[in-house]
């Protein structure tokens, strides 16, 4: 039998218990949408309440044929997307990878965080592909989904494994985190860079302390973050700035700020989108705003509605990203005006496609 609980989370109303629990991001698990029952604790008294979950993190390995994914979207361009990990400790409450928890049995919400995929053997499945005849040399965005710099890879570095791949077949690749273990890496990126092969896209959400450890607690602060910029770019390293996402009411007035930041540490570039709550993420961050920020939850959400027709997710292509209406006009000319005072002049380097050097048939038994 369906529990109280459950209804709630479908009918997009948050629980009853309004306490926020600190340290994730999520505060219980949506509903699966390919599973029909729930857990929930079963009482002799006929009372059923929410499965209560471990706080600890759990792994699972998982072991893939294909590692690298083609991109066909007008809002990201051609290229390639890989992601040595599927789940995400950072616990960052907007984020739209989410979803793709469910494919895999597992809740958009607390599973998200707590119970993380290890694909194992991501550097011989890149290593195969590269190898394939028919490879055709685009940038390789590691990682599209999930952050490949959050705290496990730490001990596992299945990120720096694919790196070194990357450096010998002298393939482009585009890296994002919000994560300061990035500058563990920094020979190998500078070396990458050396052949010009390299963007390097860091993640400025908020730099209000308070905001990022409900919003995404397990990140790096964001003065840690510019201070990666710095450490980047001081190196010689082409850095981009995301300020993503924009959520109206909570971040909105941190751009100027972020992006003046920024660019004073040293990034060649920045960019922006607007947050959009795509399929169990809207539930997933209801139910946080009105824990998190009660007062002004309601405000949040339907400045988030403006920016998409008066719903929170948006899926058409060319206007999902950035948005439509007088919020997210008003977004775009803020962002637009500071960047031009304080990025005029700079831009980020082109890639080398040419340098690719596949080692297949007669090259590898030279060695």
């Amino acid at each position: 039998m369906e529990n109280d609980a459950s209804k709630e989370r479908k009918e997009g109303r948050p629980f009853q218990d309004q306490s926020l629990r600190k340290g994730r991001g999520a505060q219980y698990n949506p509903t699966y949408p390919f599973l029909k029952n729930d857990y929930v604790v079963e009482h002799l008294e006929g009372i059923d309440e929410p499965w209560e979950q471990k706080a600890a993190t759990q792994f699972f390995k998982e072991f893939p044929k294909t590692i690298v994914n083609e991109i066909n979207s007008p809002d990201l361009g051609q290229g390639y997307s890989m992601n040595p990990y599927q789940g995400c400790e950072h616990g960052c409450i907007y984020c739209y990878a989410r979803n793709t928890h469910a494919y895999w049995g597992l809740g958009a919400g607390v599973d998200f965080e707590q119970k993380i995929i290890v694909k194992e053997n991501a550097p011989e499945v890149l290593r195969a592909q590269l190898e394939h005849p028919k490879w055709v040399v685009k940038p390789i965005m590691l990682a599209g989904n999930t952050d490949c710099y959050q705290p496990i890879e730490a001990k596992k570095k299945i990120t720096w494994r694919l790196l070194e791949v990357l450096l010998q077949y002298r393939h482009p690749v585009s890296l994002i985190t919000k994560n300061a273990l990035v500058l563990r890496d920094l020979d190998l990126l500078t070396e990458l860079h050396r052949h010009r092969l390299l963007h390097l896209n860091i993640s400025i959400t908020t730099l209000d302390e308070e905001l990022r450890l409900k919003m995404e607690p397990r990140t790096s602060t964001g003065a840690k973050r510019l201070q990666v910029v710095r450490q980047l770019s001081e190196a010689g390293l082409p850095v981009n700035v995301m300020v993503a996402p924009i959520i109206p009411g909570l971040n909105d007035h941190e751009v100027p700020a972020i992006l003046e930041a920024s660019a004073a540490a040293g990034a060649l570039s920045a960019a922006y989108t607007i947050v959009r709550l795509n399929g169990a993420v809207g539930e997933t961050f209801e139910d946080w705003i009105h824990k998190a920020y009660p007062d002004r939850a309601n405000k949040v959400l339907n400045q988030i509605k403006a920016c998409h027709g008066g719903t929170l997710n948006d899926s058409q292509f060319g206007r999902r990203m950035a948005g439509e209406g007088r919020w997210a006009e008003t977004i775009q000319s803020l962002f637009k005006v500071t960047k031009h005072k304080y990025f005029q002049g700079r831009a980020m380097p082109p890639y080398d496609f040419t340098a690719f050097t596949p080692r297949t048939g007669k090259q590898l038994s030279i060695f």
